[in-house]
């Protein structure tokens, strides 16, 4: 008995003493969480989608025997992501793909209040966006950090609504910074994004990545497949938001920076057969003229190997790089040309600042969005001067041009048109009647691509 009564007064002095380590200790985690937890909120998208589905002469039989087409039709959808508040009338940061071609937008509080929320600009390549609620109280906001000073180790705290669980709170480290990986639908690439450990998930987007001080350093936008790898999230730099921030709220769109060259990436092959004395870049193949660039001094086949501090190794990235500054910034370009590693500070000029042509509203067709080329086009989509057209600026439908092909013939029933401006794909698209056959010609990177079809 007295050995039993030993043993559970030690168990006591044991549990006791457990129960006694740390009694006051609160992790800085939960005062971050309390603190900005109020100002994020959950994202919900309702987007009308076509079905990519297009069979002419099905969706004929079965308008004809049948009175409808079950192809071709649109449906509702509904996308959930995340935002936060920076300004205290409402206006709210997301990701651009959590609310773009949205019909209705709605936003929900920590405390449950729901509102109905107005896009107010955005920019796919940036993938940031701007929305705003009408609230009647002041609203709790966030500050903005420095992501130009985070390091690498230090905390990194997200927080969002990963799979619709809403206000999720996850925590990590910042596993890197100045990361590339290539856009999802293959348009480019992020560039310069804040690594994390901190797990993000779908529903997180445009949900804020925080420090230690409760202040925004990113916003998580990208995961990698986690079939491939686990804990591996990225964020837009707050840094690349502020610079664009004021011109969404202003105008709706970002004004993006200009340098005036087309570029291709160097390969092994490539720099053999030009002897270049690096094997990776941006080579410059064309500078347009009174550009930037050839007030800077830059030629052709200088290879791009860093902008502003940034390791280049490709075409899209340098064009993700440029875009990710705005007008009048003066940055510094290393080239290689001929061995020789230059200097150049330049200073960007405004992607609207040179019109090839003047500006003539094009109709839509077939559910293209098309416009005339502009310098800054042939910089990004790297066109060559020798090509003329109209560029695909969206597409609505179901055929598979993609922003950034130039369409420069179009043939109606045995009938072939040359385009060159906007004025002669108007003339042309206002001629086919139902029933036309009708091909259209598009280059895209110096590839003919030919898409037909019965009107």
């Amino acid at each position: 008995m007295r050995k039993l009564f030993v043993v559970l007064s030690l168990l006591v002095v044991v549990v006791s003493t457990f129960a006694l380590l740390n009694p006051d200790y609160q992790s800085p985690i939960v005062a971050v969480v309390e603190a900005c937890a109020p100002a994020v909120v959950k994202v919900e998208a309702v987007k009308t989608v076509s079905s990519p589905y297009f069979d002419p002469f099905i969706e004929d039989f079965f308008r004809r025997w049948f009175g409808y087409s079950p192809f071709g039709g649109t449906q509702r959808t509904t996308s959930i992501g995340s935002g936060f508040i920076f300004d205290k009338v409402g206006y709210i940061l997301t990701n651009e793909h959590v609310v773009s071609g949205a019909v209705e937008i709605t936003v929900t509080l920590l405390n449950g209040s729901t509102y109905k929320a107005e896009y107010i600009g955005g920019d796919a390549e940036l993938d940031i966006a701007v929305i705003k609620i009408n609230a009647e109280k002041e609203l709790p906001v966030l500050e903005f950090g420095d992501s130009d000073k985070v390091k690498i180790g230090e905390w990194a705290i997200a927080i969002g609504n990963p799979l619709g669980f809403q206000h999720t709170v996850t925590i990590g480290v910042v596993s890197a910074t100045g990361r590339r990986i290539p856009k999802p639908d293959g348009s480019g690439y992020y560039t310069n994004l804040i690594q994390t450990d901190a797990a993000i998930n779908p529903g997180n987007s445009g949900g804020p990545l925080l420090n230690i001080h409760g202040q925004v350093i990113g916003i998580n936008t990208a995961i990698i497949n986690p079939q491939q790898a686990v804990n591996l999230g990225f964020a837009i730099p707050i840094n690349t938001v502020k610079r664009f921030i004021d011109q969404l709220v202003q105008t709706g769109k970002a004004q993006k920076a200009f340098l005036g060259v087309r570029v291709t990436t160097v390969t092994n092959e490539l720099a053999k057969a030009l002897g270049l004395k690096v094997n990776k870049g941006a080579l410059i193949v064309q500078i347009l003229g009174g550009s930037p660039a050839e007030k800077a001094g830059l030629k052709e086949n200088d290879v791009v190997i860093k902008f502003d501090g940034v390791d280049v190794s490709s075409d899209a990235e340098l064009v993700s790089l440029i875009h990710s500054r705005v007008p009048g910034e003066i940055v510094e370009i290393v080239v290689n040309r001929n061995g020789r590693e230059m200097k150049f500070s330049v200073k960007l000029g405004a992607s609207t600042d040179e019109q090839t042509q003047s500006v003539t509203a094009a109709r839509e067709f077939a559910g293209l969005v098309v416009g005339e080329i502009t310098p800054s086009d042939r910089e990004t989509y790297s066109i060559a001067a020798s090509v003329n057209g109209v560029i695909v600026r969206q597409n609505k439908g179901s055929l598979g041009l993609q922003p950034g092909d130039v369409i420069d013939q179009i043939a109606v029933s045995g009938q072939r048109y040359t385009i060159k401006s906007t004025n002669d794909w108007n003339e042309v698209v206002g001629k086919i009647k139902k029933g036309d056959f009708v091909a259209i010609f598009a280059i895209r990177k110096m590839a003919r691509l030919v898409y037909s079809f019965t009107y």
